[in-house]
């Protein structure tokens, strides 16, 4: 199984990230699965069939990879413009991890599983605190 990782541009929280995707222009229709939200991007992931096997989209908001969501589809698509793009089509539900800092970066990055971090039970108190707090606490090493 592999994942990807990518920036949230514009979002500085969870709860925001999951209105943004509630929006029909975030949302596509999937035969088998209805409405889904979607990330649009320019490359095809080469090692799709390895993402499609369980993997997820973790997300990085305000410099910390604080959620993921597992990939159910990866699409081409025609934008209006005649270029080609992809589209990942992910599981509605967001899933809270334990908050680790990373440096900014362009486009998506395949993420092992073995470096991924680990989901956060629910009820922990790290994932109450704002995002400025959960950083600093991350880069304390706390």
């Amino acid at each position: 199984m592999l994942n990807l990782i990518k920036l949230v541009v514009g979002v500085s929280s969870l709860e925001e990230l999951a209105e943004r995707q509630k929006s029909a222009q975030n949302c596509r229709m999937h035969p088998e699965y209805g409405a889904l939200p979607v990330v649009h991007t320019r490359s095809f992931p080469k090692r799709s069939d390895e993402i499609l096997a369980g993997g997820s989209l973790y997300r990085v908001i305000s410099g910390l990879i604080l959620c993921r969501q597992r990939v159910l589809d990866i699409q081409t698509e025609t934008r209006p413009d005649g270029t080609q793009g992809t589209l990942i089509l992910l599981e509605p539900k967001i899933i809270r991890v334990e908050p680790r800092a990373l440096r900014p970066f362009q486009g998506w990055r395949y993420l092992e599983a073995k470096d991924a971090p680990p989901d956060l039970e629910s009820g922990s108190t790290h994932a109450a605190l704002p995002p400025a707090l959960q950083k600093e606490l991350t880069l304390l090493g706390l």
